[in-house]
């Protein structure tokens, strides 16, 4: 199984910029979307050529804002949309299909904000969502996916001292809520993989900042330590243009 994961900034933007050549070219099996900026009924309308998918889109209350989409050639089990707590669910920021043998969750993890403004949030998010991650594990092993907002090492970032407790995505309190998140058996599957390699997937339209490789690895395949084994490739796809995010891809055996 081939699963894609990419924040599109805006589905109906990435649409115009050859977003489905692209997506076909990757042969994927399913494929996670965030930031969607789009309600489900505008989710279809924009992926109406592109065949194949079970399409679940989940969307925020406020129109044009967050939200996430699965795509699926196989139908899922089960959609779970949202983790159920009140405080948390009304942006679209987490879709979960439940698959023979995992659960694949897609998450837009909230930015802390210009100014940090939004950190002590960010910190009640990150605590309940690996709450959420773990009772579905008593199940079956998880897979998550998604723009998780925090560039967990120095190596993460091009700029680490210049950012460090300044800028959302590079606070200690961002960073250990990640390694949170590793420490209860999760595993970050790229620097897993590759323990020394400098590649991004996030660059600001500022700057000329992807053309000079200025950029944050803030997007994630994190799996449960048991599926390690089935782990085939893990990769970060810079060529893919269309959005200030480049996809990511996790190839998995059944």
């Amino acid at each position: 199984m081939r699963i894609i994961s990419w924040n599109v900034n805006g589905l109906r933007a990435a649409v115009k910029k050859d977003f489905i050549k692209s997506m076909k070219a990757t042969q994927a099996d399913v494929i996670c979307l965030q930031e969607t900026k789009a309600q489900p009924e505008e989710v279809e309308m924009a992926l109406e050529n592109l065949d194949g998918f079970h399409i679940y889109a989940n969307s925020a209350t406020r129109k044009g804002y967050a939200s996430t989409a699965i795509l699926s050639r196989e139908k899922p089990l089960d959609i779970i949309h949202d983790m159920k707590v009140p405080e948390h669910d009304d942006e679209g920021r987490i879709i979960t299909v439940e698959m023979e043998h995992f659960f694949l969750v897609t998450a837009y993890v909230p930015n802390s904000g210009r100014g940090l403004v939004r950190l002590e949030y960010r910190k009640r998010w990150d605590a309940d969502f690996i709450g959420f991650l773990k009772n579905l594990e008593k199940k079956k092993p998880v897979i998550l996916c998604g723009d998780l907002n925090v560039a967990h090492q120095a190596i993460d970032l091009a700029n680490p001292k210049s950012n460090y407790n300044k800028t959302a995505g590079y606070t200690q309190d961002e960073i250990d809520g990640f390694s949170h998140l590793l420490k209860n058996g999760f595993i970050d599957v790229f620097r897993h993989r590759n323990p020394d390699t400098v590649k991004y997937s996030w660059w600001s339209y500022m700057f000329n900042a992807r053309k000079k490789n200025v950029g944050w690895r803030i997007d994630y395949f994190v799996v449960s330590e048991s599926l390690l084994p089935k782990i085939k490739d893990c990769q970060i796809l810079n060529d893919i243009m269309g959005s200030d995010h480049c996809p990511i891809q996790l190839d998995i055996s059944d």
